[in-house]
């Protein structure tokens, strides 16, 4: 028998519906659990998202299940969808605090053609252009699943592609030559702006020295479209239950016993989707194996017409610039502007204003006619980072049904889509040629320093930052 357990130290719900209050501060490489029943982080997304779909409610009983999924947000609703959709599986979700309280909640709604942190070029000189080939075609099977459930669900979606600005002439020159691969090696479509076109057709963006438009590129309203995963898993017959962390796990005679606050979950499988929020005792085969990474969030008032035509607002596409620590941003529907980028290392520095004047600032260089205007929402939220820059959808043990989809670097909102439909085939044991790519095929590479790299976290910091703006 495999035993571990977790101690719960924030406050569960109380009695009544009501939530316990939103920790700020929690830090997934210092805490246990990340939390019990709290509210969400003050986003823009909750603000907006309407009422929140029925749940489930705490788990309040022993219960013995087929499948149990740990984590609620975007990659454990979409393995529940896939699973009783595909499989006719109906599983459990455990949630730790509010459905999708964690990633799903907080990030920029930015979905392009990506899985992890690496450029095209980088897969060719991992893994062989044969591999990377495969790797394309299953980003674009992706997108495509992706794009299915998002035409069925009313997520404010803002279609059209992808502009990836280039901030200096370095990274102009090597965002050209990385076009040129997206094109000549995997057939993509991709093309390259220059300013003037860049200005002319999308956004006087002050700082772009030029710009790739790749054409798979969505905006969605996170929340929204997790509450319409949600539903749609409940509908086919899954179980969604909220304020249920898990705080112990055994293993005997291959079941899973999995210790929540209101009972035991028995489960002949387990699938782990808690991104960033993966604690370091949730299980032994998840410690160590991915980084969490602070991003932080903003979204200003709605903008004037004015403001609108002096910044060149041409587009609603998504946008990222060539920064190290990038930039992402968008002018949402409601014509309020959304900018994202790096935040502080630790969870007990989240809340240091130096952080949201690194947007402040970051949105007054690229759009001048936003300098200084009301800041409406401002949060926080940790990133699930592989220590090798690629997710994995993976089962470590074949002799344990133990599963989990996790690393995807800050492009979580298209690929855990995939993602848990992948997870969802390899917990029903279904044989894909698909499966055969490096990330289904590998483990989530290790760190046994892993909690001491933000050491060197703040010095590599400090190394891209000379890098993106001097160098």
């Amino acid at each position: 028998m495999q035993a571990h357990a977790i101690q719960a130290e924030t406050p569960r719900a109380a009695a009544g519906g009501t939530w316990a209050r939103y920790d700020p501060l929690y830090d997934p490489l210092v805490g246990p659990v990340p939390g019990h029943g709290q509210d969400y982080a003050p986003t823009y997304w909750v603000a907006t998202a309407g009422e929140a779909p029925p749940d489930d409610g705490p788990v309040t009983r022993d219960m013995d299940v087929d499948v149990a999924i740990i984590g609620s947000g975007f990659t454990g609703l979409s393995t529940a969808l896939f699973l009783a959709r595909e499989h006719g599986i109906k599983a459990t979700v455990l949630e730790a605090n509010r459905v999708a309280w964690g990633c799903t909640s907080r990030n920029g709604g930015q979905a392009q053609a990506a899985s992890g942190r690496l450029s095209r070029s980088q897969w060719i000189q991992r893994w062989g252009v044969d591999v990377a080939r495969r790797m394309h075609a299953e980003v674009l099977d992706a997108f495509d699943t992706f794009k299915a459930l998002v035409a069925d669900i009313d997520c404010d979606p803002q279609a059209g592609g992808h502009l990836y600005v280039a901030h200096n002439r370095k990274a102009l020159a090597k965002l050209t030559a990385e076009t040129g691969v997206l094109n000549e090696v995997f057939g993509y479509g991709a093309r390259m702006l220059t300013r003037d076109e860049l200005h002319r057709d999308f956004v006087n963006e002050a700082e772009a020295v030029g710009a790739q438009h790749e054409p798979e590129g969505i905006g969605v309203h996170p929340l929204k479209l997790a509450h319409g995963y949600l539903r749609r898993a409940r509908e086919l017959g899954a179980t969604v239950h909220p304020s249920s962390p898990v705080t112990g796990w055994t293993t005997s005679n291959g079941v899973h016993h999995l210790r929540t606050p209101g009972g035991v979950v028995r489960a002949r499988a387990v699938a782990v989707a808690t991104g960033g929020y993966t604690a370091q005792m949730l299980h032994p085969r998840l410690r160590n194996r991915v980084m969490p990474i602070l991003s932080n969030s903003m979204v200003t008032r709605p903008l004037t017409a004015g403001e609108i035509e002096a910044c060149g607002l041409k587009t609603h596409q998504v946008i990222t610039d060539t920064r190290v620590l990038r930039f992402y941003y968008r002018l949402l529907p409601d014509r309020r502007m959304q900018i994202g980028s790096r935040a502080a290392v630790t969870g007990s520095e989240a809340a240091n204003p130096v952080h949201l004047k690194v947007l402040t600032d970051g949105l007054a260089r690229k759009l001048p006619a936003l300098a200084g205007i009301d800041i409406d929402y401002s949060w926080w939220g940790w990133v699930d980072v592989s220590h090798d820059m690629m997710p994995r959808i993976h089962q470590p043990d074949p002799a344990e049904t133990l599963y989990y989809a996790l690393g995807y670097g800050g492009n979580g909102v298209m690929y855990s889509a995939q993602a848990g439909r992948r997870m969802a085939q390899r917990v029903a044991g279904v044989q894909d040629p698909a499966l055969d790519l490096p990330i289904f095929r590998s483990e989530l590479p290790g760190h046994v320093f892993a909690p001491f790299r933000r050491m060197g976290q703040r010095m590599l910091y400090l190394w891209y930052q000379l890098k993106d703006e001097y160098l």
